[in-house]
């Protein structure tokens, strides 16, 4: 069984790679076809090269090409009326004869529309019709009986990855892009969420005057619930910190230090995060100063706090 795994693997690669020697003209005019469209593109196959079809509709979808797919069966009994002007139609079949598919023929090229033609038979109806041809034939097929798509299913999904890759470079589509179409998802939070999103403010940030007692500073880290304070001037600016980690320090000294000043006990030049910046910076320089709260401010020069933001915040929001 091992054996046989391996085999069928094999076919499947060897059928990839052959594709590599067949990129050509026709390739680069299909991706010039996808940029220039003002439309979107509609990818239509059916059976087992409909359901890779609806995959790389969905991967160019999110990747910056607007694409959706058309069942051939019932475009021919309606769904044609998803096409527009503007559009560009993407048609596979590999043997370039499914009868869905090439019914359908005459009223794209009735609307004018540029087709590209994905089949593994370059003499076929399908190949005739199409503006450009994009050859996925494969030398055989995974499957021992030589029926089911195996090798050329796998061969037309790599073909549609590497449009919609190519098409993402050309556009110049990036990770914030990427994440736009995916603000449900991990990556979408780390960068999307700012800052400012989840940050404290207000009366939630525990701050504490230069010249409070330790004794009563203590409150303010109870009653905030964040293991820490910041310990502000008279104008309000941030002249250092003081956490559960400082406390423990503290009392090694003695008991004496509860009616010390928070002045002389506070960790001076905390760590800091701007409110416009991403959620995950302020992830990462937790990590990297082993902390798990940083004070938020308005921009590199102020120093009077609008916000403190927790690794719990981060923790709840899914930014970690």
């Amino acid at each position: 069984m091992i054996e046989k795994a391996k085999q069928v693997l094999q076919i499947e690669a060897d059928a990839v790679l052959a594709l590599k020697q067949r990129l050509d003209g026709n390739f680069t005019e299909a991706v010039r076809m996808i940029l220039e469209c003002r439309g979107r593109v509609v990818i239509t196959g059916m059976g087992k090269s409909g359901l890779i079809c609806q995959k790389v509709a969905a991967t160019m979808a999110s990747t910056g090409t607007p694409a959706l797919f058309l069942h051939p069966a019932e475009g021919i009994h309606g769904d044609l009326g998803m096409l527009m002007k503007g559009d560009v139609v993407i048609a596979v079949s590999n043997s370039g004869e499914t009868e869905e598919v090439v019914r359908i023929l005459p009223i794209i090229k009735r609307m004018g529309l540029p087709l590209i033609a994905m089949t593994g038979n370059p003499g076929s109806t399908l190949a005739r019709a199409g503006d450009v041809f994009l050859d996925i034939s494969v030398a055989e097929e995974a499957c021992p009986l030589g029926l089911a798509p195996t090798a050329s299913t796998t061969a037309t999904l790599a073909m549609g990855d590497a449009l919609a890759v190519v098409l993402l470079e050309e556009r110049g589509f990036g990770a914030e892009d990427f994440a736009l179409f995916h603000p449900g998802g991990a990556l979408g939070k780390r960068l999307l969420l700012r800052v400012e999103d989840m940050m404290h403010s207000g009366d939630d940030v525990p701050l504490v005057s230069q010249d409070t007692l330790l004794r009563d500073g203590l409150f303010e880290i109870t009653s905030k619930k964040l293991g820490i304070t910041g310990v502000v001037n008279e104008s309000g600016e941030l002249l250092g910190v003081f956490t559960d980690g400082d406390l423990r320090r503290a009392l090694e000294r003695g008991y004496d230090v509860l009616e010390k000043p928070m002045l002389e006990l506070m960790t001076r030049n905390p760590k800091r995060i701007l409110r416009s910046n991403l959620a995950a910076k302020a992830l990462q320089r937790m990590e990297e100063f082993s902390i798990t709260s940083l004070f938020v401010f308005e921009d590199d020069e102020d120093r009077v706090p609008v916000g403190i933001i927790h690794l719990h915040d981060l923790l709840k929001a899914g930014v970690v």
